[in-house]
């Protein structure tokens, strides 16, 4: 399979990605990927949404392939080292393009080992976190017995670091349904960060 058709791309797609790479934008951006190149340089708003929208697609496929390999990753470490921790090299949060902004992460209590390896992440790179449990039914109680379930810092708690929050419909509003969801606050307002 051509990699056009691996990127989803037509050829004049290509033939046109091939020229971006002699333009300025080959010299201001050397190492873009077809898509993203060809979506920055789009020509009009519907060409931009069909690049935009590819793009999502290949990067949600790609995060859940390299989520299910760290998911066998984590279980190889409990396996074949149980009282060895795994040592995590870059961004413990897993965000691709940080801004520094505070983070918001949407998670759930009930079965949802995913849940609790991106909240493990987020509090392993020690930043301002609002955390949003999105099933707590409004129950503080609920909230609070997650929260020591989690091991959440009650001093990061106490000095707002960290805060413990219902959802009340924002999972929805910002999370567009993906379960977890980190949010960081930009300039622009709240974007996806990771899932």
């Amino acid at each position: 399979m051509e990699e056009s058709q691996l990127l989803g791309l037509t050829e004049s797609d290509i033939v046109r990605y091939e020229a971006l790479k002699k333009s300025l934008r080959g010299l201001q951006s050397p190492n873009l990927d077809p898509v993203t190149a060809l979506g920055i340089e789009s020509r009009n708003e519907s060409e931009r949404r069909h690049y935009a929208e590819l793009w999502v697609k290949q990067e949600f496929d790609r995060t859940e392939k390299e989520l299910k390999f760290q998911r066998e990753v984590d279980a190889a470490w409990k396996r074949l080292m149980p009282n060895m921790l795994p040592v995590n090299m870059g961004n413990p949060a897993g965000i691709a393009h940080d801004s520094g902004g505070r983070l918001a992460l949407f998670v759930r209590e009930a079965d949802c080992q995913r849940c609790d390896a991106r909240l493990s992440a987020v509090l392993a790179d020690k930043r301002p976190v609002d955390i949003y449990l999105v099933d707590s039914e409004g129950s503080d109680q609920k909230l609070r017995n997650w929260a020591q379930q989690h091991r959440i810092p009650a001093e990061q708690v106490r000095e707002r670091r960290i805060t413990l929050n219902h959802d009340a419909g924002r999972w929805m509003r910002y999370g567009n349904g993906i379960m977890p969801v980190l949010l960081q606050q930009g300039e622009s307002g709240w974007h996806i960060a990771a899932f």
